[in-house]
């Protein structure tokens, strides 16, 4: 069976995998939760290595079943070295099926790519491998357990279970700077979802949506074009953070940070460009 060689040499993620002891307190202070910045530090665990240049912005990816369309763009960043974390919109994980009235429904939070993988297999190996919902199954178990509900994450809260999974340097806080949704759907419910918690943190935050067809191949271009968008904006901020002399580009950086939230939607503009055949929209949102 065909696999994705960007995951070579890596193993499914486990059932429900323990927490590892603390690491060992480091030399200097460590950013809090609100500090728009990624860990320096890396991990082979969550497929990262060294940032090249420091700085990264925290990105999260959405789509309605944390399968397809998200898990691309989720692998695409932690490969770039992205601190990243993906979820879905809808109430349940719904596959392709037999025929259209009969898909595969799976719940949030609690199957794992690989319960599904072996499920479907087991079902119709053939007709599973030859529509791509192994080999994108594959890809999925091998950047972190299962897929995640939007609405079930608990913003601020440590993610303390997902150690393992890749790209999770730099968002074990539970804060993100900028959300990218792949479909208007998933762009109105996030804002509504962000809006019915009353921004308890009062943090800003970009949300940014990129409409991707659902299937195998558009979603490969669109992790593509949401890999460009993401080092346009980490760019920005880099040059902003400079500009401004500021340690962090978070609220307390106020020059830094509005320099940023300023110029998102002409980066996005100018990305629009590059990318015409992906329609975005944009807003600004609060966690």
């Amino acid at each position: 069976m065909a696999t994705d060689p960007r995951l070579t040499g890596m193993a499914p993620l486990t059932e429900t995998p323990l927490n590892p002891p603390p690491p060992p307190p480091r030399s200097e202070a460590v950013p809090n939760a609100d500090a728009m910045t990624g860990d320096d530090d890396a991990s082979a665990e969550n497929g990262s290595s060294k940032p090249e240049e420091g700085f990264k912005l925290r990105f999260c990816t959405v789509c309605a079943s944390n399968q397809n369309r998200s898990m691309e763009a989720h692998l695409q960043l932690s490969t770039a070295n992205y601190p990243v974390i993906s979820f879905g919109t809808g109430s349940l994980v719904r596959l392709p099926g037999p025929s259209i009235t009969q898909p595969n429904v799976y719940a949030f939070n609690t199957t794992s790519y690989n319960d599904m993988y072996q499920e479907l297999e087991s079902k119709d190996a053939r007709l599973y491998r030859a529509n791509g919902l192994l080999n994108m199954l594959e890809r999925n178990r091998g950047v972190k357990w299962g897929p995640e509900r939007w609405q079930d994450w608990k913003v601020g809260i440590p993610r303390l279970n997902h150690q393992t999974d890749r790209g999770s340097l730099g968002v074990e806080g539970g804060v993100v700077d900028v959300v990218i949704t792949c479909e208007e759907r998933c762009w109105d419910a996030v804002v509504d979802d962000l809006l019915s918690r009353g921004s308890p943190l009062n943090r800003p935050v970009h949300i940014i949506n990129i409409d991707i067809r659902d299937n195998h191949e558009e979603a490969l271009v669109g992790g593509k074009a949401i890999l460009d968008l993401a080092n346009t904006l980490n760019a920005a901020a880099r040059e902003e953070r400079a500009r401004s002399a500021a340690t962090t580009v978070d609220a307390n950086s106020l020059a830094a940070r509005g320099g940023l939230d300023e110029r998102v939607p002409e980066l996005l503009a100018e990305w629009q460009e590059r990318w015409p055949q992906l329609p975005a929209i944009w807003t600004l949102g609060w966690f």
